[in-house]
């Protein structure tokens, strides 16, 4: 049994006080484009957050109807939807090619915000992924030959020998997007917008989509 003493208690009645003290209320979140407003808090996470603001939680479910969830790292988002990389072979892209559906959620724990997101799911263009994978540093290119991901690794030094043959293979020139590695963009159905609220009454906002843009509602914390 875990130790019950490395789980924080709940706050009392006096430290919500003092938080409540501490900071001036912020306006009733408000908005018309959950698009723009993911934005918006996404530029102020990058400003706080110590690693990875960029960093979401995608849940598919395998075969058999299990949820699976991991961490990804956005790299695009639109209104078409939210867009990250992996190897197509690995659990996720096994899972999303049998059933195209996803749900990402993204928490900042500095901000005290989190948004969930949950749609259908689309693989990117070519020329998406190839712009992408551009980008990547060299070692990073390598390093996608190399991982069978999510299969099983006899050891470390399997890897690091998979690496070092790409590494020779490729040479001094450029290493070419492997064909099952691309990108997956979740197409966003419905936004739930979290905000942090003394005594548990947080504040939930919710965007659905509709042919003629979105819909809002509150929901109660």
């Amino acid at each position: 049994m875990t130790d019950k003493s490395l789980i924080p208690p709940s706050p009392s009645e006096d430290d919500y006080v003092r938080q409540i003290e501490r900071a001036e209320p912020p306006p009733l979140l408000t908005a018309d484009d959950p698009i723009a407003l993911f934005g918006a808090w996404l530029m102020e996470a990058g400003q706080k957050e110590a690693n990875d603001p960029n960093a979401a939680a995608v849940a598919t479910v395998d075969e058999d109807g299990l949820p699976d969830v991991r961490m990804v790292l956005l790299k695009d988002a639109d209104a078409r939807g939210f867009v990250f990389y992996t190897n197509l072979e690995s659990a996720k892209g096994r899972q999303l090619a049998a059933n195209p559906k996803a749900a990402l959620l993204f928490h900042w724990k500095s901000l005290r915000r989190q948004v969930r997101v949950r749609g259908s799911v689309s693989m990117v263009s070519d020329a998406e992924a190839d712009a992408y994978w551009a980008t990547r540093a060299r070692p990073a290119q390598l390093g996608a030959w190399a991982s069978a991901q999510s299969r099983p690794l006899p050891d470390r030094l399997a890897l690091e020998k998979k690496i070092a043959e790409h590494g020779l293979r490729f040479g001094l020139g450029k290493v070419p997007r492997p064909p099952h590695w691309s990108g997956f963009r979740v197409a966003p159905e419905v936004i739930e917008f979290w905000r942090d609220r003394p005594f548990r009454l947080h504040e939930r906002l919710v965007f659905e989509r509709v042919e003629a843009g979105w819909t809002t509602r509150r929901l109660f914390p």
